[in-house]
C-alpha cells in the first residue's frame, strides 16, 4: 500500500499517510543562520550544517518535520529566484543538503523544501536573456502584461512572473521538483501557490507522484476556495490562514464569537483536505506579539495543537519570542531572527529573550497530540461561545475518541459539566471538581469526556 493511501481513515483525504502523525518545525534558513539577505555579503560558507545540531531540539519539542523555507540559490531573501537546481551559496552546498536530510530521517524526521514557481528574481538566467533579448526563446518563459511589460508579483519590480502556460515552465518545475526528491526531500511547500492556475499544478505533479508517490504537497493559499485549490491543483494540502487569523484576532480582541465562525469553517475545509495549521512563520507577526494579555498566549498554542490539521511550529514561538513584521524594505527581519549555531544544555539557552516555560507547554500539548493521534482529523463542536469563554468538544471518528477543549479569557471563574468531564490531560490553572471541569480566570483545561 502507499503512504498516499491511508488505512486509518474512512473517507480518503489527500496526503501520504505519514502526515497524520507529523509536526513540523519550520525554520527559515537565511536567517536562522545569520547569513546576510541583502544581497551586500554572498560570502559562501556551509551554514545550512548549523541546523544540524537543531534536529535533537527538534525532536525534543516533539516534532518529526523540519520544513524549510527557501534553500536555492537567490539574489537576497531566498524568494528572488536565480537557480532551482544549486543550494544558495550563503547557506553551503548540494552536498550540505543532503548531509542535514540524510541526518533528519536517521532520526527519523521528514524534510520539506520551499519551492518558489510563481516567479524568480533578477538574476534568474533566462531572465537575464530575456532582457538582453526579448526575441529569444528565454522570452517565452514569462508573463506579460498588456503593455507587454514583464509581468510581476503584486507589483515587486525585483520579482518576474513565470509564464504557467508554456509547457517549458512546466517541464522545468517537474524536473525541480523530481531532482530534490530524488535526493531526499518528503515534501514541498509552493509559495504563493494562490497566484498559480491550478491546472499548472496539475500538470507539474502527477509525473513527480508517479516517481515519488509518497511525497506531501502543500500549497500556500491565503484565502479564497481552499477546497477548490486542492482538488483543482492535485495538492495535498494548503496553509489554513482563516484560521491563523481568527486564533490570534480573537484572542487578542477577547472575542471568541469570531474565533468560533473561523472554527466552522476549519471543519469544513476537513471534509475534503487536512489543512496546514499555525499560528506563526516567516510572513507574520508573531504570536506573541500578536496578543497583548501575556495569560492569553497559550491559549492559542492549545488550539493549534488539539484542532483538526497538521500542525507546525514556527522556530522561535517554541520559546516565546516576540516580534513584529513591518510593511517597510527589510520588514520581515525581525521575525527572521538568527539562533546560536548549536543548542546549550538550558532549554533556550543563546537564543534571546526566550521563556523555557513556553516550550515546556509546547512539549505537554504535543506530547497530548501524540497520545490522541486522532485528531488530525477531528473535528469541533462548540458546546458554549462567549466573548470571553469556549468550550469545545473535539471528537474523532471511533469510540472513546473525545477532547474536552475549555478556554477562559475572563476574570470569573468558568464551569463545565455538559458533556461530563473524565480524565485529567493538560491545563493550567483549571482542575476537575468531582463530574465538573473548573477552569479559574484566564485559564485553560483540556480533559477526555467520560
Amino acid at each position: 500500500m502507499s503512504e498516499h493511501e491511508s488505512p486509518t481513515t474512512a473517507t480518503a483525504l489527500p496526503g501520504p499517510s505519514w502526515t497524520e502523525h507529523v509536526v513540523w518545525w519550520h525554520v527559515y534558513p537565511l536567517g536562522f543562520v545569520g547569513a546576510d539577505t541583502t544581497g551586500a555579503d554572498r560570502s559562501p560558507a556551509p551554514r545550512l550544517l548549523d541546523l544540524v545540531p537543531w534536529l535533537d531540539h527538534l525532536v525534543a519539542l516533539g516534532a518529526n518535520g523540519l520544513a524549510l523555507g527557501p534553500v536555492f540559490a537567490s539574489s537576497t531573501h531566498g524568494y528572488d529566484t536565480i537557480d532551482w537546481f544549486a543550494v544558495d551559496p550563503r547557506l553551503g552546498t548540494e552536498a550540505d543538503l543532503v548531509t542535514l536530510i540524510e541526518a533528519a530521517h536517521a532520526k527519523g524526521v521528514k524534510v520539506m523544501l520551499d519551492g518558489v514557481f510563481n516567479h524568480v528574481g533578477p538574476e534568474f538566467p533566462a531572465l537575464v536573456e530575456a532582457r538582453r533579448d526579448p526575441d529569444s526563446s528565454a522570452a517565452s518563459l514569462f508573463r506579460r502584461e498588456d503593455d507587454g511589460s514583464l509581468g510581476t508579483f503584486e507589483g515587486h519590480g525585483g520579482l518576474i512572473a513565470l509564464d504557467h502556460s508554456s509547457p517549458e515552465v512546466a517541464r522545468t518545475v517537474t524536473d525541480v521538483l523530481t531532482y530534490w526528491a530524488d535526493r531526499g526531500a518528503d515534501a514541498w511547500r509552493l509559495d504563493a501557490a494562490y497566484s498559480v492556475p491550478s491546472s499548472f499544478w496539475a500538470t507539474v505533479l502527477p509525473p513527480l507522484r508517479e516517481r515519488h508517490p509518497d511525497v506531501y504537497v502543500v500549497g500556500e493559499v491565503l484565502h479564497g476556495d481552499y477546497a477548490a485549490a486542492v482538488r483543482d491543483g492535485g495538492l495535498d494540502s494548503v496553509t489554513q490562514y482563516e484560521l491563523w487569523q481568527g486564533v490570534w484576532h480573537a484572542l487578542a480582541e477577547v472575542n471568541l464569537f469570531e474565533l468560533e465562525w473561523a472554527l466552522q469553517r476549519h471543519d469544513g475545509f476537513l471534509d475534503d483536505f487536512v489543512p496546514l495549521t499555525f499560528v506563526g512563520n516567516h510572513d507574520v507577526t508573531r504570536i506573541a506579539s500578536q496578543i497583548d494579555d501575556d495569560r492569553h498566549h497559550a491559549h492559542a498554542i492549545v488550539l493549534l495543537l488539539t484542532l483538526g490539521g497538521t500542525p507546525s511550529v514556527y522556530y522561535g514561538d517554541e520559546f516565546g519570542l516576540r516580534a513584529v513584521k513591518e510593511a517597510r524594505v527589510g520588514g520581515d527581519d525581525a521575525v527572521r531572527p538568527a539562533f546560536p549555531s548549536a543548542p546549550a544544555e538550558a532549554p533556550g539557552a543563546g537564543v534571546p529573550d526566550a521563556l523555557p516555560e513556553v516550550l515546556a507547554l509546547h512539549q505537554e500539548l504535543i506530547g497530548v497530540r501524540r497520545r490522541h493521534p486522532w485528531l488530525h482529523t477531528a473535528r469541533s463542536r462548540t458546546v458554549s461561545v462567549a466573548n470571553e469563554s469556549l468550550v469545545l468538544e473535539v471528537t474523532g471518528a471511533g469510540a472513546g475518541r473525545s477532547l474536552v477543549v475549555a478556554l477562559n479569557l475572563g476574570d470569573d471563574e468558568l464551569r463545565v459539566a455538559d458533556p461530563a468531564p473524565g480524565e485529567w490531560v493538560a491545563g493550567r490553572d483549571a482542575g476537575l471538581d468531582g463530574d465538573v471541569l473548573s477552569v479559574g480566570p484566564h485559564g485553560w483545561a483540556v480533559v477526555a469526556r467520560a
